[in-house]
């Protein structure tokens, strides 16, 4: 499944400053039961978005106006807890193209870069000052540039650099999945194999 290209994302922010999120509480199992990636959004952070009577809790940050963005900010250990793809088609169907963390669970990481989520590991000192920038002001915009593997404060100019494998980057910036890396090297792969002994 083929998804939007990504290379520079210019965007405002919403923080989530808790550590320690898993995948039950980024997407509950009551709601794993569907097998495309679609409608996952309408979930994310079901438990801490809306009241047993499905009325929206103003406290939570993705129910505050204030706060908007394609970059999701959130704190050490994130995606932690069960292996669920679920979790990473939730922030994908919300709109999220990028989360931002000090530290991710590494099987959540994965999964979102299968999916086209850039998962991007600052330093703690970094995420700090994330933090305090976007709450000083909602409007505060961070770059992430996928080629240059930079993510830049755009109110101070500071930035820091992430890791990604060449592979998960190269197909990220295609919009590929793994199924479409292999088709697109589909002449690649039908050619070596005419070179293989009977």
């Amino acid at each position: 499944m083929a998804y939007d290209k990504f290379n520079i994302l210019k965007s405002s922010a919403v923080p989530l400053s808790i550590e320690n999120v898993d995948t039950d509480q980024i997407i509950p199992a009551r709601f794993l039961k569907a097998t495309e990636r679609v409608g996952f959004g309408d979930n994310l952070f079901r438990d801490w978005r809306y009241n047993p009577d499905n009325t929206p809790k103003p406290d939570f940050v993705l129910n505050n106006p204030t706060y908007s963005g394609k970059i999701l900010v959130g704190g050490k250990n994130f995606g932690s807890g069960s292996s669920r793809e679920h979790a990473a088609w939730a922030v994908y169907d919300y709109g999220f193209r990028a989360v931002v963390s000090s530290f991710f669970a590494d099987i959540f990481k994965n999964n979102c870069l299968n999916i086209g989520v850039l998962p991007v590991q600052v330093s703690p000192e970094f995420l700090d000052k994330i933090f305090k920038a976007i709450a000083a002001n909602p409007k505060t915009e961070l770059e992430i540039n996928l080629p240059a593997q930079t993510i830049t404060l755009t109110t101070t100019g500071e930035q820091e650099s992430f890791d990604i494998s060449s592979y998960k980057k190269e197909n990220m910036m295609n919009g590929f999945d793994d199924i479409d890396y292999l088709q697109n090297i589909k002449s690649e792969i039908q050619e070596f194999a005419t070179q293989l002994p009977l």
